[in-house]
């Protein structure tokens, strides 16, 4: 069926209008769409990125506790080692475990070391207490290690003695060892603190309390 022209115009300027608003409702939804897109695309990577950090700095920690406990098995052999009876009388840690040596301890701190291991500076009935010691690691340490990028350093102190259980002449130094790991260039450190008990059977047996 023909439309008259005068019936095709007024048709025409109805449709017009509701086509171009179509366009303009097409257009808005697509814009809108491309913004939530974008807004979910910066999300995903900001979360990605956030996880990364975190896995990093828990990596991180774990290294630097990692390189702290290996200290502490150090000073826990080295005490052993200071209390042999091949060592009582020498009055300073053995050789091999000097910095000189390429060994964990300094030098300059050996014969202090070696007092606080046995809790007296001296061997007479004048000997000065050195148990209970308030030196740090982080002040002049007993110990210094690298390890794995950390710089490691330890403090060994005499806490008490005590007898040793089911003997008659044994008996057990308490030590308290503390290590701090430290990363200067990432800026992570840790720090790990634990006792042991030292017996003197044959030899010496260093064993973690707590």
């Amino acid at each position: 069926m023909s439309i008259p022209a005068k019936d095709r115009g007024a048709a025409d300027r109805v449709m017009k209008p509701i086509a171009a608003g179509q366009r303009g409702i097409a257009l808005l939804t697509v814009m809108m769409l491309m913004l939530i897109m974008t807004v979910i695309g910066v999300a995903a990577i900001t979360v990605t990125g956030l996880e990364n950090r975190m896995a990093g700095f828990t990596r991180t920690g774990e290294s630097a506790a990692t390189a702290a406990d290996s200290c502490m098995g150090v000073g826990a052999n080295i005490i052993r080692q200071a209390l042999a009876p091949t060592n009582v009388g020498t009055g300073a840690i053995p050789l091999a475990y000097l910095s000189t040596a390429g060994g964990p301890v300094p030098a300059t701190n050996s014969v202090i070391l070696f007092q606080e291991i046995y809790g007296m500076a001296g061997i007479d009935a004048a000997a000065v207490s050195t148990k209970n010691s308030p030196d740090t690691a982080a002040g002049v340490p007993n110990l210094v290690l690298t390890v794995n990028g950390f710089t490691v350093n330890g403090d060994i102190d005499f806490l008490y003695n005590e007898k040793t259980a089911g003997t008659q002449k044994s008996e057990t130094n308490v030590y308290r060892i503390n290590c701090v790991a430290t990363n200067v260039a990432t800026g992570t450190s840790s720090s790990v603190t634990a006792v042991y008990g030292c017996t003197f059977v044959s030899g010496s047996e260093c064993t973690k309390k707590f």
